[in-house]
This record gives C-alpha cells, sequence and structure tokens, in this order.
C-alpha cells in the first residue's frame, strides 16, 4: 500500500495523501499520468493505532506476568472481620498437648467457591464468605502434626450466615486407638466462641451488629446508618466517573464495574510486592488511570471517528465487561483476595463502632469527591467538561478540543472507580473477580436516581442508594437488600425519568 502524491505538468498543483495501511515495500515508484504529471507513491507512515494497540499489549502482558509469579503462593489463614457482606469461618487447630498446629492445610468448598488456606503459627486459620449457605470445611490429616489423630471426623458441614462468624472445631489426640475414622458428618461443628473469642468480639471487630436481621434498637440504627454513609461515599467514587462518562460521551459504560475490581486487585498485587499499602494503593490508581487513557486511545475514540450508535458502543462495553471477568479469573481465581491481612483495629465514635480502614476510606472517598467537584466548578478544564457534556457541537465551535476533554474525562473516571475498588476491598474484606459485577447496578441506580450526566446527582445518588443498601439489614435478610435498591430505581423511573438533579428534555 502507498500514499500517492499527484505533481501535475501544469502551473497549478495539488497533493492528495489518503490514509492506507502501511507497506512493508521501501522507497518510491513513479508512475505516469495520463494527461501528463507524475504520481509518487510513497511509502504510508505507520498510523498511531498499531502503536498505542501495542502499548496495551504490553501493559496486559506486564501485569499477566507479575500475577503469574505472584499468585501461586499459597493462601495464608484469613483474619476475618463479618460484615453485612461478609461472613466468617474460621477455628484453631492444636496438637492434644495445647502446642498451636501451624501449616495444616484447610479446604473449604460450597456455594460454587473453593477456598485453600493453612494454618498460621497460632494454629488459626479462617475463610471470609460473601455468599449465605451451607459449606464443607475439610482437613488434610496428612499435613497434621507427627503422632497427631483427628479424634473426631475430619470435615465438618456448617451452614454460614453473612455478618455473622461461625467456628468449626477439629480435636486432635495422640492415642491412635482414640482416633476415629474420617467420615465426614457434620458433628462438631458450632456458632459458638470463636477462635478468638465470643460473637460479642467478633462484632466489635467488624465493627457491625452480630446479625443481619433482628430486633429494631436504636443502637443498631445509627450503626446501619454509619454502614450506610460509608457505603454511599465508595459508591460515589465509581459513580462520579460513570456519570462524567456519559453527559460527556452519552455512552452506558457496563464496564465500569470491572474497572472497580481490577483496582482491588491491583491493590492486592502491588500490596504482595512492596508490603506498603498507601504506595501499593499509589501505583494502583497511577495505573488505572493510564488504563482509561488507554481504553479511549485505542477502543472509544475510534468508535467515535467511526460515528457507532450509542448502542453499538454500549454492546462493546458489556463484551469488554465479560472479557475482564474472564480475565480476572483465569489469573486471580474464583477464591477472594484480602488486601490487607491484618485484623482490623475499631474505634466507637458516639456509641458507632467501625474499623479504623473504614473511618481513613471514608476520608478519602470524601476528599476524592470534593477535589472533582471543585475542579468541575472552578478550573478552567471543569468548565470545559460541563460544555461538551451541554453541547458537544457548540463546545467545539467555541475552540474547546472535545476529544482531549472526553480522554480526561476517562482517565479520571477509571482511576476514581480504581481507587474505589481499592477502599472496598479494605472495608469489605476482600475482593474477587466479579466484585465489581455485584455492584454495578448499584452505580447505575445511584447515577439514574441522581440524574444522569450530573456529577452531584451522581453523590446523592450514591448516598441515599447506599442509606438504602445498609439500612434495609434492619429489616430485610441480607440477600434482599440490594433488591431494595433497585425498587427504588423502578420507582425513580416511573415518577421522575430525569432523576432528583436531572433535567426534562424534549425528545422529537
Amino acid at each position: 500500500m502507498f500514499r500517492a502524491q499527484f505533481a501535475p505538468a501544469g502551473p497549478a498543483s495539488a497533493t492528495i495523501i489518503p490514509v492506507t495501511q502501511p507497506s512493508s515495500a521501501a522507497g518510491t515508484r513513479r508512475r505516469p499520468r495520463p494527461h501528463g504529471g507524475t504520481v509518487t507513491l510513497l511509502p504510508a507512515r505507520s498510523g498511531p493505532l498499531r502503536r498505542r494497540t501495542g502499548a496495551v499489549l504490553i501493559l496486559v502482558a506486564l501485569l499477566a506476568t507479575i500475577a503469574s509469579l505472584l499468585l501461586p503462593t499459597p493462601a495464608q489463614a484469613v483474619d476475618c472481620a463479618p460484615s453485612p457482606d461478609t461472613g466468617c469461618l474460621q477455628g484453631i487447630i492444636k496438637s492434644s498437648d495445647g502446642t498451636p498446629a501451624p501449616g495444616v492445610t484447610i479446604e473449604l468448598s460450597g456455594q460454587g467457591d473453593e477456598q485453600t488456606t493453612e494454618t498460621d503459627e497460632n494454629g488459626r486459620w479462617g475463610f471470609a464468605i460473601e455468599k449465605a449457605g451451607s459449606y464443607t470445611v475439610s482437613v488434610d490429616g496428612d499435613t497434621l502434626p507427627e503422632g497427631q489423630f483427628f479424634k473426631n471426623a475430619d470435615s465438618r458441614e456448617l451452614e454460614v450466615a453473612l455478618y455473622d462468624s461461625t467456628s468449626a472445631l477439629f480435636p486432635l489426640t495422640d492415642d491412635p486407638s482414640a482416633a476415629q475414622t474420617p467420615s465426614g458428618e457434620a458433628s462438631g461443628g458450632d456458632k459458638t466462641p470463636s477462635p478468638s473469642g465470643d460473637k460479642g468480639e467478633q462484632a466489635a471487630q467488624s465493627g457491625e451488629p452480630q446479625s443481619a436481621s433482628g430486633a429494631f434498637s436504636w443502637q443498631r440504627f445509627w450503626q446501619q446508618f454509619a454502614s450506610g454513609i460509608r457505603m454511599g461515599l465508595l459508591l460515589s467514587l465509581a459513580a462520579l466517573g460513570l456519570s462524567l462518562v456519559f453527559g460527556t460521551t452519552g455512552v452506558s459504560n457496563f464496564a465500569q464495574g470491572e474497572m472497580l475490581s481490577m483496582g482491588g486487585m491491583l491493590a492486592y498485587l502491588f500490596m504482595s510486592l512492596t508490603g506498603n499499602l498507601w504506595l501499593a494503593g499509589l501505583i494502583t490508581v497511577a495505573i488505572m488511570a493510564a488504563f482509561g487513557y488507554l481504553q479511549d486511545m485505542t477502543i472509544w475514540k475510534p468508535m467515535r471517528k467511526r460515528r457507532l450508535s450509542l448502542m453499538q458502543m454500549m454492546i462493546v462495553s458489556i463484551g469488554f465487561s465479560i472479557a475482564l471477568q474472564n480475565l480476572f479469573q483465569f489469573f486471580f481465581g474464583a477464591s477472594i483476595l484480602r488486601i490487607e491481612k491484618r485484623t482490623p483495629e475499631t474505634v466507637t465514635i458516639l456509641g458507632v463502632t467501625l474499623t479504623v480502614q473504614s473511618y481513613i476510606a471514608m476520608g478519602i472517598a470524601l476528599l476524592a469527591v470534593i477535589a472533582v467537584g471543585l475542579a468541575l466548578k472552578y478550573t478552567r478544564f471543569g468548565r470545559a467538561t460541563r460544555a461538551v457534556a451541554d453541547n458537544p457541537a457548540l463546545a467545539e465551535a467555541s475552540g474547546i478540543n472535545v476529544d482531549s476533554v472526553i480522554r480526561v474525562v476517562w482517565t479520571v473516571g477509571t482511576g476514581l472507580a480504581g481507587l474505589a475498588g481499592i477502599l472496598l476491598g479494605l472495608v469489605l474484606n476482600g475482593v474477587a473477580w466479579n466484585t465489581g459485577w455485584s455492584f454495578l447496578l448499584l452505580l447505575f441506580a445511584a447515577v439514574v436516581l441522581g440524574g444522569i450526566g450530573t456529577a452531584f446527582g451522581a453523590f446523592i445518588g450514591a448516598m441515599i442508594i447506599g442509606l438504602v443498601v445498609e439500612m434495609a439489614n434492619i429489616w430485610l435478610p441480607g440477600d434482599l437488600k440490594h433488591a431494595a435498591a433497585l425498587f427504588i430505581l423502578i420507582v425513580v423511573l416511573l415518577v421522575r425519568p430525569q432523576g432528583i438533579f436531572g433535567r426534562k428534555e424534549r425528545i422529537g
């Protein structure tokens, strides 16, 4: 392929350079024209698309290599703290003389989840559960200390509830005659004292009440209210990015949830590399922002240039979301990844108990939201963003570089989603390959409730959805808390389709 440069014989001249694919041929060729002059065929220059695609592939390959080096290491004992989205299954294995039994392999299966861990130096083991139901816990007898045997069965079948802590005991004996053959019976499992103390201690460690539903009390009401504020602030980060992208491009980005999952997983990855949570968080947010920049450069801008419809772009975002989910599951597995493995400390303020990580996460989220709001209102770029969201054609006619504004919006929106993923991973005791997907409908509910395309509306909508989701636990089972938020979404669409802060628009 060549680009053609026409040189007519007369005094008038013109140059026509059509865009073509690069050719492997070197040098130039000349061809005479029928009416005089010549046509000079020059090798076409390589477009930027190939270089951009190469950059994306290099980044993906680098992250995949790091993940493959880090993730195969055996999982260690999990210090779990119950929450509305997490149940805990844990225990202690000790030898017959009362000394801890480290390095014993424990396996968990049930509800489509399979996890493996090992007891720590104190003999403690634990699993964080994201779905309530029946689970089977089994101990690998080959990893028991020498001369130790199971006094009862080597497996337990237990019912685990969210917002709760369940313990399983595996007593050992050094008398072979007293040992029982593994039978897989459900005996021995109980919900009484957990390895680190009673249920009151577990509730204090999590900063939450002990169960997902029960009798009403004002103490529990304010506890759930504080949890709702926390959830709303974290949701608002990802909802802001989703709303900004929709406002400037009109695209409903169904892959925003996967940006949240990716942020949490990268934080887990770099936390394993550096051991410093703040450094891992900064690196993760920077990578997520760069990933948003590359997304627009390689996927969304070419689609805008081709004038693809919004429906086509939405379908592409759905496919992109599914592809990322499969990549996450392939490289990271289906287990829950804990960014911070230490047991979180708690702080009680005005009778409300939350973990230190929760207070820090709320502060970071609030500062980020305020920074974005001030930037949109008072900076030159913020005014340009609002102009593009209001009328892209008029903004471009006014001299605003619309493509540059949209690219920065994608960068900031993806970075905010990555930050939300980090904070949610810390607050909810871990992140998994489908964490973002489970929050996607809540993000859309927040954006629609507040007003599509409005940043302030997305923040208010996220706060309302967060409060509804958490406070629904007072009266509804934990599995129905998301249904309450979606019910509100349906009511809003029926009563006020433009949302709380949206504007009515005439169509047709």
